[in-house]
């Protein structure tokens, strides 16, 4: 498995890649900047600007069943808002 995990594409992210220039990705919670900033290049042949990463713990949840209380978490994960150079994109959909 490599740095980057899958792209975010949600409305909120479609409104800032248009605005801004700007793509979320979830990747690797161990890579850093530099190593984002290197995948997201050589997987899109873009140039990126700057890159933003934001840690999410993963929220507790339980719920009632027959057997009754069950507990567990969801996974941890990391997030980074890429903002690409100059005029270009990136197309999600092109591969569809």
């Amino acid at each position: 498995m490599g740095i980057i995990i899958k792209p975010i594409v949600t409305e909120k992210l479609t409104n800032l890649g248009e605005k801004f220039n700007r793509y979320g990705f979830i990747v690797d919670r161990d890579a850093n900047k530099l190593q984002i900033k290197a995948a997201v290049e050589q997987m899109y042949n873009v140039n990126v600007a700057s890159v933003n990463t934001v840690n999410y713990h993963g929220k507790r949840k339980q719920r009632y069943s027959k057997s009754g209380l069950l507990r567990g978490r969801m996974n941890h994960f990391k997030k980074a808002y890429v903002t690409l150079a100059g005029d270009e994109k990136i197309d999600f959909y092109s591969n569809i």
